[in-house]
């Protein structure tokens, strides 16, 4: 009975003590305004699947693709389903253990001397163990806390691998389309130059014009020839990078509108912070956090004697038709304490380690948050920036167009020579140039401004495209 009360006694114990610290969540330094001021349709922007607001369906396409093909997403589905498996052996160890064994031994008579002081019987033992250890100090409640922290943060960093990827696929197709644009601009230049060079050359045959005029006008011609070749490189390889995210094999990606034809999406004035905070990649700090503090118990744990339950039952017998008879039955039950009494510092040098990757835990959590901060207040700036570089950009285009009209007219009437009309090619080609980059720079801007916010459309998304979901861990396979 007494033996009982003290198993009662460890069982009931086992719920009361949690050696090491709780996790509270720190106090983080938010601020208090941004550059702009928040708008009541943040939230519904931040869910919202926001690239579909380009306007671009061949785009929506290759992100499905991306999000059902891409590898390393894969790798972070199956690191998931990794970290379910080792926290289902991590909350095994809360449970007893039961095991069974069964030995059968038959000896072999020999003709030597010793042979008639050798049981000559055959052994027969069919047994059933069982060893648990009682958590009284909370060790392995504290082992089990840290497994689930280390299973939320592979969870945060599958969102942050789906988060990160729509964002890659759009910067890279909208990448793709602003080559495609400066290579369809440097074609339409090169004939243009052409053009005038076939002139300028029949023009110097019949004595019209000077060889210099010829020359300069061929110089241009050569030169935005070269650039063709190296758009057709980087396009190449454009589409070679997409066809990774995709997870296909390098070859031609499919078009859709043009870069001037895309609606740029809708951008919230400003960002809660306390939304803010819950981007993937913080949330994946938090539970690191979180895991590392509850090491800090399991290390002091080490301090307190553990204290184990172990049981065994079965049958003995030397006949296989006598193993269940009343007579072979056996049970015992025992206890074991142990304690460590002289460790020269290992314990105390496990806690001091665990302390410290708690610190650094810390320190990367609050990094996290004010890199977070940053790369929005950087992605709203940006955003904000180039959006009046382009409204600036296309003012000047038009400006350098009507330049080339004028010019193009007063050479034919004689007014000017071709340098003129030579140097408004030049600077509308770069005007042109410099408007499709600053176009898709906004477009950048924007998607990293949403990839700032984190956003919570990822798990709609990963439910509408089948995504293969992580196995559970269970008590039995």
């Amino acid at each position: 009975m007494n033996k009982f009360l003290l198993l009662v006694l460890g069982i009931v114990l086992t719920g009361c003590f949690k050696v090491g610290p709780d996790y509270k969540r720190p106090e983080i330094d938010i601020p208090t305004h941004w550059r702009n001021k928040e708008t009541d349709t943040l939230l519904k922007a931040t869910n919202s699947k926001w690239w579909k607001q380009l306007g671009d369906p061949v785009l929506n396409r290759l992100i499905t693709q991306a999000i059902q093909g891409n590898y390393d997403l894969k790798i972070a589905i199956a690191n998931v389903e990794q970290f379910m498996g080792l926290y289902g052996s991590t909350r095994s160890n809360l449970f007893p253990q039961i095991s069974g064994s069964f030995t059968y031994q038959h000896p072999q008579l020999t003709t030597s001397p010793l042979s008639q002081f050798r049981n000559k019987q055959d052994y027969l033992n069919l047994g059933g163990g069982l060893n648990w250890q009682i958590d009284i100090w909370g060790a392995l409640r504290r082992a089990n806390e840290a497994a689930m922290a280390d299973l939320l943060s592979q969870e945060a960093t599958r969102q942050a691998v789906m988060l990160t990827l729509v964002s890659q696929v759009a910067q890279t197709y909208i990448t793709l389309r602003q080559l495609d644009k400066q290579l369809e601009i440097t074609k339409n230049t090169v004939a243009t130059l052409k053009e005038g060079l076939h002139i300028n050359t029949i023009r110097f045959q019949e004595g019209y014009t000077s060889e210099l005029e010829v020359e300069q006008t061929d110089s241009e011609y050569q030169r935005r020839s070269a650039q063709i070749p190296q758009y057709e490189q980087r396009i190449a390889l454009t589409e070679n990078a997409l066809n990774v995210l995709l997870g296909k094999n390098p070859g031609p990606v499919e078009r859709g509108l043009p870069l001037d034809k895309l609606k740029l999406p809708a951008i919230p004035a400003g960002l809660p912070s306390d939304l803010l905070i819950r981007r993937p990649d913080i949330a994946q700090a938090e539970q690191q956090l979180i895991s590392a503090n509850a090491q800090i118990g399991v290390a002091r744990a080490q301090y307190f004697p553990t204290i184990a339950l172990t049981g065994n039952v079965g049958q003995i017998s030397t006949q296989a038709a006598s193993l269940f008879a009343p007579g072979a039955n056996f049970w015992s039950i025992g206890s074991a304490i142990a304690a460590p009494i002289f460790t020269a510092g290992k314990i105390a040098g496990q806690v001091q380690a665990a302390k410290a990757v708690q610190k650094a835990a810390l320190a990367n959590y609050k990094l996290a948050i004010i890199t977070g901060f940053s790369e929005f207040e950087n992605a709203l700036v940006s955003l904000i920036k180039t959006k009046e570089q382009a409204e600036k950009q296309v003012k000047r285009v038009g400006a350098n167009r009507k330049y080339f009209n004028l010019s193009r007219i007063r050479y034919e009437e004689g007014y000017v020579d071709y340098i003129t009309e030579l140097d408004a090619i030049r600077q509308l080609f770069d005007a042109q140039v410099e408007e499709t980059s600053v176009r898709a720079e906004t477009y950048g801007s924007a998607i990293n401004l949403y990839l700032a916010m984190g956003g919570g459309w990822i798990v709609a998304e990963e439910k509408s495209a089948n995504l293969p979901k992580p196995k559970q861990a269970v008590y039995f396979p």
